[in-house]
């Protein structure tokens, strides 16, 4: 089962976390600011982390950006802010998720599944034979898992993964936001137009040499995205 790390500073609600996911089988770790959770992610095989914003020390966006550097797992963020910017920051800074206090119980557990779902498919936990998708000097390898651009890896989270992934095995097809929304996080499309256009510039960043003018993932205006066959 799982490992997941839970960060934030009010204690009850580490607790609170810790009962939930533990009925579910998965083992807690417990951090209360981002300088503990960085130390336990050095010494722990973390899959996904819970992440906080507002910290005592080190808060949630300095030390998701931190994280970002060298780990690509999930991370969902966890606070009290639910405006649209406050979502889109998270987003911005390297988060897969965002869940807002108060959260139902249910949902969280339901995105955690969700997420560690996307994760593992990224790893050696799924053994299905799959294949290369190439267009020009862009190629991923959903055997190993790996991007690559011009001969040189791109590190990727894995709601990134695999929206390219899906934009790969259907080249030449406009998928809209909505559809990616819904290809990838299996849920209701309700104000995902901001969810989808950040992973899309942050896919962008990585594998253009001029995100203004990609080479390879292309907006069809008022329609949605594809990556045009070779």
């Amino acid at each position: 089962m799982a490992n997941i790390l839970v960060c934030d500073d009010d204690r009850e609600i580490v607790d609170a976390i810790e009962i939930y996911l533990g009925q579910e089988g998965y083992r807690i770790f417990k951090a209360y600011d981002g300088e503990q959770a960085i130390e336990i992610l050095k010494q722990e095989e973390i899959h996904l982390l819970i992440m906080d914003l507002m910290m005592p020390k080190l808060d949630g966006i300095r030390a998701t950006l931190q994280i970002r550097k060298s780990s690509s797992i999930p991370i969902i963020i966890l606070s009290a802010k639910s405006e649209d910017s406050d979502k889109i920051l998270g987003l911005n800074i390297g988060a897969d998720d965002y869940v807002t206090k108060p959260f139902n119980p249910l949902e969280l557990v339901a995105r955690v599944k969700s997420n560690l779902r996307r994760y593992t498919s990224l790893g050696s936990l799924n053994s299905e034979s799959r294949f290369v998708y190439q267009v020009g000097g862009l190629m991923i390898n959903d055997d190993t898992k790996e991007v690559s651009v011009d001969g040189e890896p791109v590190k990727m989270t894995p709601i990134e993964y695999n929206i390219l992934l899906l934009l790969m095995k259907n080249q030449g097809k406009v998928f809209s936001i909505n559809e990616i929304y819904e290809s990838i996080w299996n849920e209701n499309a309700i104000g995902a137009d901001n969810t989808v256009a950040v992973h899309i510039r942050h896919i962008r960043e990585k594998i253009e040499i001029n995100p203004r003018e990609p080479r390879y993932l292309k907006v069809v205006w008022g329609v949605g995205y594809k990556i045009d066959k070779q």
